[in-house]
């Protein structure tokens, strides 16, 4: 089964919720990752009836809400690393809150990447920071279990934190908690800056562990997939040979020249190695289906 294809929403984030989902359709995606903050100012304050309406509307438009990533952007102040134990507390009613968000919204996962919101505070140990977001994301894997949804950790490149570098990193976590829930991901833009392995051999070796559930496409350089040096087909074969079946998210953080361009632009780029794939010509990735 071929993946289905994802745009993380902020890309449109200028755009009223219709109108990204009417131009995501047009570009032929089938799903939009959404970053809570573009849906409200303080996105702890939406209701499930308005995630319904936004879910209806997306379903309207052929969509899907895949997931939920950029957690804990707003409101202001939280941390799960944090050493005062009020603002983790906080911190982790506003996960336990998202999670109810992203069932509500249809979503089937939810990103931790937030790097500001894990990073160590002055004086504080990047040890200490790990034991303490650790016991968070143990708690969202708990909950997440409860809204039969999937929470990752996502690990990120170092100039954006030291919590969490490497998928090997992310999966001592997730192995040690042993929930069904909790699992880790892989950003392609992080794993490229970061990982040692070539990202196609570091699918070979995790992705068999069925502890990575989720899959964000960018190039190193921040743009879009087919917009830098790094070459996705054989990161397609690779989740190919592993029978990856899940989203793909488009998810650039500069948007060349604009959002609008970036995101058809990635969705012309992978489907044109999706579909090279198909008719055997090679240049692509041959999912079974």
């Amino acid at each position: 089964m071929t993946p289905r294809l994802a745009l993380c929403n902020e890309v449109l984030a200028p755009w009223p919720w219709q109108r990204q989902c009417e131009y995501a359709t047009a570009l032929g995606y089938h799903g939009l990752e959404v970053a809570p903050y573009t849906l409200a100012a303080d996105p702890l304050q939406i209701t499930e009836a308005q995630a319904h309406q936004w879910a209806a509307m997306a379903s309207d438009h052929g969509l899907q809400i895949s997931g939920l990533h950029w957690l804990l952007v707003a409101p202001q102040g939280l941390s799960i690393s944090h050493p005062d134990a009020a603002v983790r507390a906080r911190t982790l009613q506003a996960i336990e809150r998202l999670i109810e968000l992203c069932a509500w919204l249809g979503g089937a996962y939810l990103v931790h990447g937030s790097p500001a919101q894990r990073n160590p505070q002055p004086g504080q140990s990047v040890n200490d920071a790990l034991a303490l977001a650790t016991e968070a994301w143990v708690a969202a894997g708990e909950r997440a279990a409860r809204f039969d949804v999937t929470y990752c950790i996502e690990p990120l490149a170092r100039d954006q934190t030291t919590v969490v570098n490497t998928i090997e990193q992310a999966l001592a976590i997730v192995r040690a908690a042993g929930l069904p829930r909790l699992k880790t991901m892989l950003d392609t833009s992080s794993a490229g800056a970061t990982e040692v392995e070539p990202l196609p051999a570091l699918i070979d070796r995790w992705w068999p562990s069925a502890n990575l559930a989720h899959v964000q496409l960018n190039d190193r350089n921040r743009r879009g997939p087919g917009q830098g040096d790094d070459r996705f087909a054989p990161i397609l074969a690779a989740l190919a040979r592993n029978h990856y079946a899940g989203w793909l998210a488009m998810e650039p953080f500069e948007y060349v020249p604009d959002g609008p361009s970036c995101a058809a632009h990635s969705i012309g780029y992978v489907r044109a190695l999706l579909e090279a794939a198909a008719d055997g010509s090679g240049r692509g990735a041959c999912f079974p289906g």
